[in-house]
């Protein structure tokens, strides 16, 4: 038997509509390597699990697939996935998003290639789920793009956020892989990944400038139900800070998760002044700076206006 170069691991719970493409274009990758394609459904209540049965039936040589007797959530499902996994590199991908043809190739390449690489992720397109129509590209069009570098390492990951897709990175694997999942974020779980996979793999998060995944958007996907929900906003902070607890706790410069606390603090006063919310607003401008630091000059301009939101609002929305 070939040894398993890549693993894919697809986690899926409530994804009928979805998951047919998203492990149709994982399977049919075109590679010069053995890799596997493991799914568990984490005890959908639709016919998800059903689904996948019939595609592995069709693609049993690359598709293994699981089943939750109960509802796990993410992070225990994730683990699950890790352990069961074999290969050298681990894929990870949404059950609603696509792979496209070159993802797997492209990527394992370049990790062979470069062994100070610890994590490669590639651009994706988001779409909209109805239309098929893109909207934007994920990490090009992120708002701190312009701060990231090619190579790029922890203190990226730490200060400007989650410039990356879940469902663009391929890791290579380490020691602490299950220890990388953290099962107290509830919402962020890649970026608390990915920030874990850098400090233990001990290497760079690479960009591939090529697009090879689409990122779908509709009701259910986390954008969207973030937007209609303020506590789930609140609840995305408590993650990113528990992100920089835990690199903090791995030895990250204590002025590195400094920036980090307070730009998560200052895009959620942000959000919350275009949402009109104007005593969150407040709550959270006057944690995201300690008077001294701030991420930039609008920044500092809307810190020391921020009695006046409305005419904030005016002026930067």
């Amino acid at each position: 038997m070939n040894q398993i170069k890549v693993s894919v691991i697809v986690p899926v719970y409530n994804l009928e509509n979805y998951i047919r493409d998203c492990i149709v274009g994982l399977v049919e990758q075109d590679t010069s390597f053995d890799y596997e394609v493991l799914a568990i459904d984490d005890a959908s209540t639709d016919d998800s699990y059903l689904i996948l049965t019939d595609l592995q039936n069709i693609y049993k040589d690359k598709l293994k697939i699981y089943k939750n007797k109960v509802n796990l959530g993410l992070a225990k499902t994730m683990k699950k996935l890790l352990s069961l996994s074999q290969g050298n590199y681990i894929a990870y991908l949404d059950g609603d998003d696509i792979a496209l043809p070159g993802k797997l190739q492209k990527q394992a390449d370049y990790l062979d290639k470069h062994k100070d690489c610890s994590i490669v992720y590639h651009e994706s397109n988001v779409f909209d789920s109805e239309t098929n129509k893109t909207l934007w590209t994920y990490s090009k069009d992120y708002y701190n793009w312009k701060y990231i570098t090619q190579k790029a390492t922890i203190e990226h990951v730490i200060r400007y956020g989650c410039f990356m897709h879940a469902s663009t990175v391929m890791v290579r694997r380490h020691e602490h892989m299950i220890e990388a999942v953290s099962e107290k974020n509830v919402i962020l779980h890649d970026h608390s990944w990915h920030a874990l996979n850098l400090i233990y793999g001990q290497g760079s998060i690479d960009f591939i400038n090529e697009t090879l995944g689409r990122y779908r958007i509709h009701k259910d996907s986390f954008g969207a139900q973030t937007l209609r929900s303020h506590k789930r906003r609140e609840q995305v902070l408590k993650d990113q800070l528990n992100v920089c607890e835990l690199a903090e706790k791995l030895g990250v410069a204590e002025n590195i998760i400094k920036a980090g606390i307070y730009h998560y603090q200052y895009a959620t006063a942000l959000y919350f002044l275009k949402a009109k919310e104007y005593e969150l607003f407040i709550q959270y401008i006057n944690q995201s700076s300690d008077g001294q630091w701030f991420f930039d000059i609008k920044h500092r301009d809307i810190y020391n206006n921020k009695n006046n939101p409305k005419q904030l609002l005016d002026t930067y929305f």
